[in-house]
């Protein structure tokens, strides 16, 4: 069950960059918005992984 969660994960990442791709070649309106999405969704995930590496930094002292 996980592989296929999984699976449908990859398929909507791998679709959302040939959209991006596709809209900045000039695709149809429905393209741009998926590419928008997937842009958006990019930025989301970046911030938030950001935020999780600046949290773990600040909690460990480096001591053994």
């Amino acid at each position: 069950m996980i592989n296929l969660v999984l699976l449908g994960v990859l398929a909507l990442a791998i679709g959302g960059c040939v959209c991006v791709v596709w809209a900045e070649r000039g695709g149809p309106r429905w393209v741009r918005g998926v590419a928008s999405v997937t842009l958006a969704v990019s930025e989301l995930v970046r911030r938030a992984e950001k935020r999780n590496r600046r949290r773990s930094s600040g909690t460990t002292s480096g001591r053994d």
